[in-house]
């Protein structure tokens, strides 16, 4: 699908270009200006550590006289001369990814020279008649097209890369051979870096891969920090070409995520096989449905428009509540829902063992967790289970320096300056001890889900006959098997049942404020009883307020999509955006007080269970350490008598 101020790059335009592009892959001469070459070591080296120290700028930002002497530049030979004499399948593919990339780069510096006065500044300067008054405007549009086609090169390798990397990484560093006098002397440049690169790190076919990937983001990195301060690129970046073959869309100087979703293994639950829990499994079905609501063309989620998506959530409860299979029924939901609309989907589990020692790794890794679960290309669902120990609380001195490191990037990533919710992804943070989760990013959860695992005893008899199967003869006896399990009679049951708080501490706040002012039933008796949670627990903050509104946002839309949206994607989730706005506000239902008081319990009354925990853990730590000393201290005056 392309959107309607997407131009295209036509194909024919792209092939006339494979020839120069083949000869620059062939070979070429180049010394470098900003890098220096240095003798290619092949000492092993710690992961994390940049590797990129034989790169050194003699005269930062200026293209200055060569530094070097030239030195020929041959891919097709270095790219060939990494195996045993024949070229493998990695290789011919690199090489060919590696022409079209420079062949769409230079059709897209053609393109942007045909749109400015550049082509016609081009033609006069050949015919020696280029007016001496506008060739500084001359220079600055050469140095747009270099920025051009360098971002192009870059985003088109990337992009076309990305179906064929593995598990392999490669650290190289920044590029610094970025030159800007013209477009061929750019690529050049960056050919010239990228053959160092190869040269140091690709040892074998999937390094190979990772050198080109790694290269490639770097250099669209730094090119896009490049033309922030280049006013004459400014065509470039406010507009968008579409490559059709390749299905790649080049939107300035944002790079292209290929719509590449990820092979699950895990094993799916259905939501018949979640007993109890029944908020949680409630709302999980309904964001799954709200997820599948996402335009691709307007990259925009009718639900985040219109206030009532999740985009993320806590779920907390006792270990062996159930919180690892409602994980398993949401993704399997989600999984099964873009099988049927054909789109990709990905998922994604941050875990204790991407917590790196190395200073700096585990916030890389957690940003690329971000990356990968925000890309708009794709449904997503990001999961970060037990993270209580994968995040640490700021000020802990047990929390690791990687800890910490986490912390600050989810904070950031979750509701930081720049976070953006398109409504096409939505992360779930799982814990048995959500108490020890830094409290500004536990608030950073939108939606809390209590994950009590099955708690009637019709609860434990649909439990127990799920478990054991079919492979037995031991009658069912008095019972609607399942029926407690109905999901709408079971929410409305669990909903009604938060008109009165559920912890003690907010009991006792609740029964103040109602005996002072009568009945909730107004928005100033409902923000006099916000204050007084709030001066009961000091960390209720105006954060904790739009969470809950938020969650009374989603009770509006206290419905589920049909499930036959989900299975005829020509219904609902292939409908113009407009339509599908115009249909979801067709199902919404009235905000009333009821849900207000409800979601302000259900919230307050999580929070108030956490610093009860907390509480209660550093009480009980405290009376062991107590009764240590004076144990210590009896056994030290027994010793000395």
């Amino acid at each position: 699908m392309t959107t309607r101020d997407t131009m295209e790059l036509r194909e024919d335009a792209i092939c006339s270009h494979y020839e120069a592009a083949l000869g620059l892959l062939t070979g070429f001469d180049h010394a470098p200006r900003i890098a220096t070459a240095a003798p290619v070591t092949e000492a092993e080296r710690s992961p994390g550590v940049g590797a990129r120290p034989r790169f050194r700028s003699t005269i930062p930002g200026m293209a200055a006289r060569p530094t070097a002497r030239p030195g020929g530049v041959r891919l097709v030979e270095r790219i060939e001369g990494l195996g045993d004499g024949l070229v493998s399948p990695v290789q011919a593919t690199a090489l060919g990814v590696l022409r079209r990339a420079l062949a769409v780069a230079l059709a897209m510096g053609e393109t942007f020279a045909q749109a400015t006065p550049l082509a016609e500044l081009k033609r006069a300067n050949l015919e020696a008649r280029l007016p001496e008054p506008r060739r500084a405007e001359f220079a600055a549009l050469l140095a747009a097209e270099a920025l051009v086609v360098l971002h192009s090169f870059g985003n088109t390798l990337a992009f076309l890369l990305a179906p064929h990397l593995g598990e392999v990484t490669v650290e190289i560093g920044a590029v610094e051979e970025i030159l800007t006098d013209n477009a061929p002397l750019a690529l050049q440049g960056a050919l010239w870096e990228l053959d160092q690169d190869i040269a140091a790190h690709a040892g074998d076919d999937p390094r190979l891969i990772a050198t080109l990937a790694a290269f490639a983001e770097a250099l669209m990195t730094r090119v896009a920090a490049r033309a922030e301060t280049a006013p004459a690129a400014a065509p470039f970046a406010a507009a968008s070409w579409r490559v059709e073959a390749d299905g790649l869309t080049l939107s300035g100087f944002t790079p292209a995520r290929a719509a590449k979703g990820t092979a699950l293994t895990m094993q799916f639950k259905k939501p018949s096989e979640v007993i109890g829990n029944h908020i949680a499994k409630y709302q999980a079905m309904r964001l799954a449905k709200m997820l599948m609501a996402f335009d691709f063309t307007r990259k925009l989620n009718p639900f985040a428009e219109l206030g009532g998506f999740i985009f993320t959530f806590m779920g907390d409860g006792k270990p062996g509540t159930g919180k690892t299979t409602l994980i398993q029924m949401m993704a399997g939901l989600l999984n099964d829902y873009c099988k049927v609309a054909g789109y990709p989907f990905r998922y994604q589990n941050f875990s204790i063992d991407q917590i790196d020692s190395y200073q700096g790794k585990s916030g890389q890794n957690a940003k690329a967790f971000i990356t990968n679960i925000i890309d708009p290309a794709v449904i997503a669902f990001g999961t970060i289970d037990d993270i209580d120990q994968i995040a640490g609380k700021r000020g802990d001195r047990q929390s690791s320096a990687g800890q910490q490191e986490v912390t600050a990037v989810f904070m950031e990533a979750f509701a930081g300056a720049n976070t953006v919710v398109r409504g096409n992804c939505t992360f779930g943070m799982f814990s048995n001890y959500p108490e020890n989760v830094d409290d500004a990013l536990r608030q950073r959860a939108g939606a809390r889900f209590l994950v009590d695992g099955p708690q009637s005893r019709e609860d434990y008899i649909d439990i127990l006959s799920l478990l054991l199967g079919r492979n037995h003869q031991i009658p069912l006896g008095e019972h609607d098997l399942f029926a407690a399990q109905e999901i709408r009679r079971a929410v409305a049951a669990s909903f009604e049942k938060h008109a009165r708080p559920q912890e003690d501490g907010l009991i006792r706040v609740f029964d103040k404020v109602a005996g002072e002012i009568g009945p909730l039933d107004t928005i100033a008796k409902l923000g006099t009883y916000l204050k007084a949670i709030q001066q009961a627990d000091e960390r209720f903050t105006g954060r904790a307020v739009k969470n809950i509104t938020d969650a009374v946002k989603v009770r509006a839309m206290d419905f589920e999509l049909p499930d036959d949206w989900m299975e005829n994607p020509d219904l609902f989730l292939f409908q113009p955006y407009e339509r599908k706005l115009e249909m979801i506000r067709g199902l919404m239902t009235p905000i009333t007080v009821e849900m207000v008081l409800q979601e302000i319990n259900r919230y307050a009354d999580s929070e108030f269970r956490y610093a009860d925990k907390s509480d209660e853990a550093a009480i009980t730590a405290m009376v062991r350490d107590f009764g240590r000393q004076e144990e210590a201290k009896r056994r030290y005056l027994e010793g000395r008598g």
